[in-house]
């Protein structure tokens, strides 16, 4: 193969995202005879999306050095920026911070800038964003967006926009800033843009939806960008970060193994080429680990998500509250929620709500309810008026007005149910069946508790699912030596493991294989949120079960 056969046919894969095709084409041409700087710069291109960072870095360095001989500073100040923008990425500021020193060098040798200059305001906008600087970040993005108005630049203008809208976001105008993720998201899907800013956009609007607590804007963008990936199978940049929302909205539809597969899927990607999904897919797994009672699982992935250099919350202060350490778990969310910007803060104030009560300050609950509430109210989003209204159900119940948090709760309970959130919704379903009983209607009490269990059992939700079986007891004489969730052949096993029979003793004495007494103990384990055989044990003599 000729190189300017070579040539041509690395340009065509990579008009039609055939990045595999095109690194492969690019680089056999490369080795026979060289490549110009724009194929170069599409070399990297492709080589990053492939997963070949380092490689892609390399090449992109090769393309900006060759701009510079051939005398055309504008496409060595580009090269220049994205070497900054995709090393900042990589965690590495110190050689980001130098090309983007370079690239600003190179404007200001140049009497009309371009739309360079309008990225290189970027690192300083996103530092400003995520230091808390909302109101900065939006002065610098929006003055990005000027450049881009004034060089005709379709990838510069949605970078802007989708930054104002985050910045918008963060400063507590959700609906505003959704509307703006929305107009961008018209250019990506239009396909006006270049393949690195797309799967950029992709990305932070969907994160930025969930933040907002707008599930159906966050799935509709989750599916499309879904697509987008498959599209480009071999694809690993964004691949990951799309596995890792993907991971999210299973967990909150109540798909926990599907969850586990794609966090799984989101941190392999993020160890081969796409890092920004580190966070994502070991915090995702982390939440699907916590709310099954592996406490110690979920440690380790809240660990390794704060890696990235985000904070794993709230899932780590609650891991806390499930662990019993209520104090611990307070003080670690309110630190937490002081040094959130707006969007942040509200995403961490339904945590806040259920650790204030379990810490005993529901008068600090009241106000992060209220808060809530003011929130939803503003910015009317199913499930934002679902968690207010939970929350301030949950804090009724405390203050005694049993009435007023059965409707609230009733109307969250409802839009769970819309929504296909099971575990909320059976939350939900556990707290209305408190209010009936503090009403006095047990036997309603008893149907709603009922009800929840059955639904936390099914996720394998086990410390909600003892809670819930907690609560049915409390309705029962706690001297009748009842199993409560227990079947009646669970019930015989249970006895028989406290009287310290092994499994093929009880299978013996039960004609039953030893098969089905593991699965009547693993059964058994789950419907109590108990881990071991001792504990099952005390449970056993606890509950007038053994003997």
């Amino acid at each position: 193969m000729s190189t300017e056969t070579g040539i041509d046919e690395g340009r065509s894969a990579f008009r039609e995202h055939r990045w595999t095709d095109a690194s492969r084409s690019y680089a056999d041409a490369d080795r026979r005879g060289g490549l110009p700087a724009a194929d170069l710069e599409r070399l990297a291109t492709a080589e990053i999306l492939t997963g070949n960072t380092t490689t892609g870095l390399d090449t992109l360095t090769r393309a900006h050095e060759e701009y510079l001989i051939v005398g055309d500073v504008t496409g060595a100040m580009r090269c220049a920026v994205w070497l900054g923008m995709h090393l900042l990425n990589l965690g590495e500021t110190a050689r980001s911070a130098g090309w983007f020193a370079r690239g600003k060098t190179l404007v200001d040798e140049l009497d009309e800038p371009g739309p360079v200059a309008g990225l290189l305001l970027f690192p300083v906008a996103l530092g400003k964003l995520y230091g808390g600087d909302a109101a900065g970040a939006l002065q610098l993005f929006t003055e990005a967006g000027s450049f881009a108005r004034q060089f005709q630049d379709r990838d510069l203008a949605a970078l802007a926009l989708l930054g104002t809208g985050q910045a918008t976001l963060m400063l507590g105008r959700a609906e505003e800033g959704l509307g703006m993720f929305d107009e961008v998201m018209v250019a990506v899907t239009a396909g006006e843009l270049s393949p690195v800013p797309s799967g950029i956009i992709y990305c932070a609007v969907i994160g930025n939806c969930h933040l907002a607590f707008d599930l159906e804007r966050a799935l509709q963008w989750t599916v499309a960008l879904d697509r987008w990936c498959r599209a480009r199978p071999d694809m690993v940049a964004f691949s990951g970060q799309c596995q890792s929302h993907r991971a999210e909205l299973f967990r909150l539809h109540g798909a926990w193994a599907e969850a586990l597969k794609a966090a799984a899927a989101a941190q392999g990607l993020a160890a081969t080429g796409d890092p920004q999904a580190l966070f994502g897919g070991f915090y995702q797994q982390g939440e699907v680990e916590r709310l099954a009672g592996k406490l110690d699982a979920a440690e380790e992935c809240y660990r390794q998500a704060a890696r990235s250099g985000w904070e794993p919350q709230p899932g780590l202060a609650l891991l806390l509250l499930a662990r019993g350490e209520a104090r611990q778990a307070q003080s670690m969310i309110r630190r937490a929620e002081k040094i959130a910007d707006a969007a942040t803060r509200c995403h961490l104030l339904p945590a806040l709500v259920e650790i204030e009560l379990a810490a005993g300050d529901p008068e600090a609950a009241r106000r992060s309810a209220d808060e809530l509430e003011s929130i939803a109210r503003d910015h009317p989003k199913p499930m934002l008026q679902a968690v207010a209204d939970q929350a301030d159900g949950a804090v009724r119940l405390t203050e005694g007005d049993a009435a007023g948090a059965s409707q609230s709760l009733r109307k969250a309970w409802r839009v769970w149910q819309h929504l296909g959130v099971p575990y909320e919704a059976a939350r939900c379903r556990a707290l209305i069946g408190r209010t009936c009983r503090d009403l006095g209607d047990e036997p309603s009490a008893l149907m709603d508790f009922e009800a929840a269990h059955a639904e936390f059992l099914e996720l394998g939700a086990a410390p909600a699912a003892a809670w819930a079986a907690s609560l049915m007891r409390a309705g029962t004489d706690e001297g009748a030596g009842t199993a409560g969730p227990l079947t009646p052949r669970e019930n015989e096993v249970l006895r028989l493991v406290a009287s310290g029979k092994g499994n093929r003793a009880i299978a013996a004495e039960l004609y039953l294989s030893e098969k089905t007494v593991a699965r009547h103990i693993s059964n058994i384990f789950l419907k109590l949120g108990l881990s071991s055989r001792a504990a099952a044990t005390s449970y056993a003599y606890e509950h007038g079960l053994a003997g």
